[in-house]
């Protein structure tokens, strides 16, 4: 029989109905760690009282009025991710997706209003991932998710290999419009730029004249240790996407640039139904104001400091299953020596939730909110399905 759920996900068989801080609970009674976070996405964990409350409150008020009128949270949330960052405008959307097909337009855009639309070109990594729209499948450039969906394939991306700086500049040309990178390559395998490597993109963009976009759907709002992934070097992006821990759970994206970026983004230029909805900003503002609560980077830093310790220990102890960790603060992985499917299949049965990555990497995203208890909760049964490999 098939689905009335169009089958595009290999689930696993099991189905939650409640969480509750770090922790989900099954339909069946089984209560799991979760250290995938919806995929990086429920940040401060399950439930948490200050998201629900404000969801609450909202929903009571108004859901949804569109984008012909000023949206109050929307202006809020804009000007603490500005004054949080290096931007001076953010664009809302629903997903990390539309967060970087928007970046894509603004740096594109920004070269046809300066007076040079042939530059449209950008230049992208191999072992990337941007989204699942036709045109960031294309700036990927992964041929296992192009195939079927038609050729030619979204013109107008470039691919170099990720971290080398002299053949992204070799791939410079007349049309080029800017470079598109990952800080922390999430479903690529958690690879991690270095931060001389961000600084080199951004002094190559400065002599080019190209626009630096960074993608942190999944290594910004927190991930590393810092709001941004890239906040750890000296440098920032033109533009940036931001999406998964942006709402807590909720479904919010946002793309963020300078004015001189955002200079050819006029009315009638990019639009979203849906975007910035009040319901969706209160679950950001909510978001940010526990993020920039004094010390709560503190607290990510040292949890992260100490899971990965532990990781390390682990990988040293069963060298047969585990390569090495990778990864930056708590997005992180383990790269697998076996299969990581197999590997996430099986943690999952001792109660713990993993979520596989490109080159055979586990990649462990807890919430931002967890303790030492739950560092060594998870490292325990990572520890317990190792031995029962290994016996």
């Amino acid at each position: 029989m098939i689905s009335p759920v169009l089958p595009t996900y290999a689930r696993a068989d099991v189905a939650f109905e409640r969480g509750e801080g770090p922790y989900l609970f099954a339909t069946d009674g089984r209560r799991f760690l979760d250290f995938s976070s919806g995929v990086a996405v429920t940040c401060l964990g399950h439930a948490h009282p200050h998201l629900v409350a404000a969801l609450k409150s909202q929903a009571e008020k108004l859901w949804h009025c569109s984008n012909l009128y000023r949206i109050p949270g929307q202006e809020r949330a804009a000007e603490r991710l500005v004054e949080a960052s290096f931007a001076d405008t953010a664009f809302f959307c629903n997903s990390g997706a539309e967060a970087m097909e928007c970046a894509i337009k603004v740096a594109r855009k920004y070269h046809a209003a300066t007076g040079h639309p042939e530059r449209q070109r950008l230049i992208c990594c191999t072992g990337s991932f941007h989204g699942r729209t036709l045109a960031t499948l294309a700036a990927a450039g992964n041929q296992k998710y192009l195939e079927g969906f038609g050729s030619p394939v979204s013109p107008g991306f470039d691919h170099v290999a990720y971290g080398n700086l002299n053949e992204m500049r070799a791939a410079v040309t007349p049309e080029t419009a800017g470079v598109v990178v990952e800080p922390v390559q999430g479903e690529g395998g958690l690879a991690t730029a270095s931060n001389d490597y961000l600084e080199g993109l951004r002094a190559l963009c400065d002599e080019f004249g190209l626009m630096l976009v960074f993608d942190e759907v999944q290594s910004g709002m927190g991930r590393t240790g810092k709001l941004f992934a890239h906040q750890w070097t000296k440098i920032a992006p033109d533009v940036m996407g931001l999406a998964k821990g942006l709402g807590g759970g909720f479904p919010v994206g946002a793309c963020l640039a300078t004015e001189r970026a955002a200079q050819g983004m006029t009315p009638g230029t990019h639009g979203s139904t849906f975007g910035g909805n009040p319901l969706a900003m209160a679950a950001t503002n909510a978001v940010l104001d526990v993020m920039l609560a004094p010390g709560f980077f503190d607290g990510v830093n040292r949890i992260a400091g100490l899971l990965r310790r532990r990781l390390e220990a682990i990988v040293a102890a069963y060298p047969a299953l585990f390569a090495e960790v990778r990864g930056k603060g708590l997005l992180v992985g383990l790269r697998c020596v076996v299969t990581n499917g197999d590997v996430v299949e099986r943690l999952r049965r001792e109660g713990l939730l993993t979520v596989a990555a490109g080159e055979n990497v586990v990649r462990l995203l807890p919430p931002l909110i967890i303790d030492e208890s739950h560092v060594e909760e998870a490292c325990g049964i990572i520890e317990r399905v190792a031995r029962q490999w290994t016996q």
